[in-house]
Order: structure tokens, then sequence, then C-alpha cells
């Protein structure tokens, strides 16, 4: 006999499991909104910004939100780097890099609604390159990254004729004082683009760049040319045209064309001549200028010098291991034992040195640093880029300029080392550098004397270069002490 198969009414089960479908989708709303995170986005191109001029760098948090009582920085290549920071409702002065200070302004009009900007006046070269904007709330944080491009237009082009030869014509094309690297192109009087028999860009010292294009005209050549130099993220051009007349080229009677090309190459030699002139005694006397203001420094030693004071502290990612850091990082000494800290990529792991916390990419610089009776020490700059990892011999061909006290005698590290003669025995030593000059100093400051000048050419950032010995025990226990400038009250000794 069968059974009796049960009803059930649709309307019945969709009205009873309607109430914990809706309570269920409620509870996954709050659970998405309780566990959103913001981010932060950056103006997502290149900020261009003119030599001398402002910049401003945007951000904004997504979603919307207000930013008053987050903390947000602007930094460069690490944290710790500060361009700008703005934190318990106010901007934070105290951990600024030098470089920037007195040239930042965080605009706040929109920061409710955590839309912020930052900028920066009187844009240096050393301004050019990545920035990190970061956002910190009580419990997260976020960073987005933006780059600022400083741009330069240069010269009008300078058209000449540099050679003749077998009914050709080789004409340059030369404009200088540009960043970054211009575009440089011939065309005819169509303005259809002509292919370059040589290009050339080189850097300045300055850092600004000098474009030099060439072009081969012949007889059947379109002679009506046009040199045009373009800055491309300014998208500015610069023009200059000429006409090659047909003199240059023998068609009845070879002397007259020859006499023709003759006196036009004289009248660009007397101008290449008097030009050349003008810019060596324009460069004498820029050379007289720095080398009287180099001699000033060298006879006035350490009191020019520190003019130019900043505040260095010690970066401790870089020390190596057996190094022991002061808590205000301003002391570094050679410890009993290796301590446990992660093997990064900044960090020296067979040579015991410890770089400063601040780069430098042009200006001068100067500091002093206590080295008391320490019969052993190595102080100066080098390369940010110096590899931190393996035994490396302080050269200026490897990234360093070094002053060292060793076995009883001082040298600088050039190949070969240089003794130093020292008549009186530095307890501290101070250390210039002049970026855009290639020049870093040392300073006996317990004599007032100049102990060594390294001479060369900067690329890239520099660092404070620290090493405070490994022969541990008697005096050269004792650490090297990164000291005020002015000194305290107390004589050479540091507080």
């Amino acid at each position: 006999m069968m059974g009796k198969v049960p009803s059930f009414s649709p309307g019945s089960t969709v009205s009873s499991a309607l109430p914990g479908y809706v309570a269920l989708c409620l509870t996954l709303q709050v659970h998405r909104l309780a566990s959103e995170q913001f981010t932060v986005r950056g103006p997502g191109h290149p900020i261009t910004a003119s030599l001398g001029g402002e910049a401003v760098l945007p951000c904004h948090l997504s979603p919307r939100m207000s930013a008053e009582n987050m903390e947000l920085r602007w930094f460069r290549f690490k944290f710790s780097a500060v361009v700008h920071r703005y934190k318990d409702g106010q901007d934070q002065y105290g951990q600024q890099m030098p470089g920037y200070q007195g040239r930042t302004e965080l605009l706040k009009d929109n920061i409710t609604s955590g839309s912020v900007s930052l900028r920066i006046r009187d844009v240096q070269l050393s301004d050019h390159g990545q920035y990190t904007c970061f956002f910190q709330s009580s419990d997260s944080y976020e960073e987005a990254l933006m780059e600022l491009q400083v741009a330069v237009s240069g010269s009008d082009p300078h058209i000449s004729v540099d050679g003749y030869h077998d009914g050709t014509i080789w004409v340059v094309c030369r404009s200088a004082v540009w960043h970054p690297e211009p575009k440089a192109q011939w065309r005819d009087h169509l303005g259809q683009l002509l292919p370059s028999a040589s290009e050339k860009i080189s850097k300045e010292a300055n850092g600004l760049f000098h474009s030099q294009i060439s072009i081969v005209i012949t007889e059947h050549s379109n002679q009506n040319l046009s040199c045009s130099v373009k800055n491309l993220p300014l998208n500015q051009e610069k023009l200059s045209t000429v006409s090659i007349a047909e003199l240059f080229f023998p068609r009845v009677n070879p002397w007259m064309v020859a006499l023709g090309v003759i006196l036009a190459l004289l009248a660009v030699l007397i101008a290449l001549a008097s030009y050349c002139v003008w810019r060596q005694h324009r460069a004498k006397e820029k050379l007289q200028g720095e080398l009287k203001w180099r001699r000033a420094l060298l006879n006035a030693g350490w009191e020019k010098a520190r003019q130019y004071a900043v505040d260095v502290t010690l970066d401790p990612d870089t020390a190596h291991p057996k190094l022991v850091l002061s808590e205000d990082q301003k002391r570094v000494r050679h410890g009993d034992k290796r301590q446990d800290l992660p093997n990064n990529p900044e960090r020296f792991d067979r040579c015991y040195r410890v770089l400063g916390a601040e780069g430098f990419a042009g200006g001068r610089r100067y500091w002093e640093v206590e080295v008391g009776d320490k019969t052993g020490w190595a102080l100066g700059v080098c390369r940010e880029s110096v590899s931190r990892k393996g035994k490396v011999i302080p050269t200026p061909e490897d990234g360093y300029w070094v002053v060292q006290l060793w076995d009883g005698g001082y040298k600088a590290l050039t190949s070969p080392p240089t003794p130093l003669p020292v008549s009186v025995r530095p307890s501290r030593v101070g250390i210039f550098l002049d970026y855009e000059a290639g020049e870093v100093s040392f300073y006996n400051v317990t004599d007032r004397s100049h102990l060594f000048i390294f001479t060369g050419t900067f690329s890239g950032t520099l660092r404070p270069y620290f090493n405070p010995s490994h022969n541990a025990g008697g005096a050269n226990a004792a650490p090297l002490i990164i000291c005020p400038v002015p000194a305290q009250a107390g004589g050479n000794l540091c507080p």
C-alpha cells in the first residue's frame, strides 16, 4: 500500500526563509564596510616643473575621507628622507632634509575630503626624480609613487659650417643649457625630417645638457634647412634656419667657388675664434674667482667651511652588525660581539662601516666628528650606490673619498694612499663637501689646519662615511661622535 506524498506550498517556504536571508546580507555588508581599506592615488603621470619655478605634487584618498588626523609624508629614496611631513594636525619640520627646508608647503584646503598637494618652491635640478606620497591612519597606511621632471629650455640653436670637401658641406647645429635631454632634428623647407650624419648629447658639470647634431649637404641636396631642438616634458621647441648658397658648390668656375668657400670659412673661423676667446675669457674669470674662493677657504680653514654646517645622523640600516650606535644616532663604536640584525641590502656585512642617514646630491655641506684619542678611524663620504657586501678597498675609483688613521699614520685613501704630514694630533676632524666643485676637504679642528682635499667629478647621491676601526681595547674602544657645529661650551669635546 503506497503512502501519501506530503505537499508543500512554495509561497510559504520563501516567506519563512526571507527574514534569515535579509539578516545574512546585512551582516555581510556590515562586515565588508568595517574591513574596507583606503588607497592612495597620485597623478598617474609625471609632473613637470621649470627650473626655479614651482612644482605641485597631488595625492588623494579613495574612497574620499578626511585626512586631518592622519600622518602625511612625502619622501624620496627611503622613508627617512623626508621632503615634508604632517602629523597631529600640523606640519612637522624636525626630520625634513636640509635641501628642502624653507621650500615646501602642504596645501590642505581639501584635506577633509582626503585631497592634499605638496608645493615645492624654487625648483632645483636635484629635485628631479621619484617621490612617495604616504598616508597613515590609526590602523592602516598606504602610499603612491609619482615622478617630478625638472625641465629647462636651452639656448636658440646655433648653425655653423664646419667643413667643405669634394662638393659636400658639413653643417653643425649646437644648443646648450637643456634639461632633460633634448630632441634635435633637421628638416627641409617643407618640414620633412632629414637624416643626420651624427648626433651627440653631452652632460655638463652643472647637470644641464648640450646638444650637437650634424648633416652633410651635397650639390643636389635641399639647401634650405632648419634645425629644431625640443624639450619634450615642456613641449617647447626652439628653431633656427639656414640657406646654403649655390656659391658653395662649383658649377662654372671652381676658383670662384673655392674663393667663396674660403671667405665663408674665414668668416666662420673668425666668429668661432671670437667666440672661443670670449668663452676662454669668461672661463678664466670664473676659474680665477673659484680659485680665489678655494684659496681663501683653504687659508681661512674650518671657520669658512663651518658656514655650511648641517646636522648629520647615522643610518642604522647600513651599520655592520658589530657596530653599536647610540640612541640619538650620533655615536658609533665597535662592539664586543655581532648583533642579530637583518642582512638587508643596505647593510655592510664584512667591513666595519656605517653611513650617514642624509644624502647630498648638490651644494656645500660641512660636519665635524670627535675622534678623541682613538688609534684608528676612517672618515669621509661615499656614493650611495657603493656595494655593501664583501670586502672593498675604499678608494675614489670605487666611490669613496676617505681619510684614515691606521698604525700610527694618517693617510688619504687615494690610489696609492697619500701619507699626510700631521704636526698636531687631531681630536676632532671636519669634513667639507663641495659637490659642484667636485671637492672633499678634511680639517684638523684642533689646530684649525687643512689636512687634505680630494678633487674630481661627482654624480648621484653622496653620503657621510664612518669607520670606528675594529681594533677594540684601550683608547680605540671609544666611539666616533658627530658633534654639533658650532661646538657647545666646553672646548673641543662633544657634550
